[in-house]
């Protein structure tokens, strides 16, 4: 237990922890981005998956 005490409280005041905040609002940005993305293109990308759900079964 003092372990881990140890490691969060080096992560916490460390270099370590400022790196991983960073990891996280990159990841964070990323994923909104996505998703705003995806609303944005919803209707064309919905229609090509199926396009392609289409093809792929017409193809057996």
């Amino acid at each position: 237990m003092k372990k881990l005490k140890n490691l969060m409280r080096g992560i916490i005041s460390g270099e370590e922890g400022q790196g991983m905040t960073e990891y996280i609002l990159i990841v964070v940005l990323v994923a909104i981005a996505a998703i705003v993305a995806f609303q944005t293109f919803r209707k064309k990308l919905s229609a090509k998956v199926e396009k392609a759900a289409d093809d792929l079964e017409a193809a057996k």
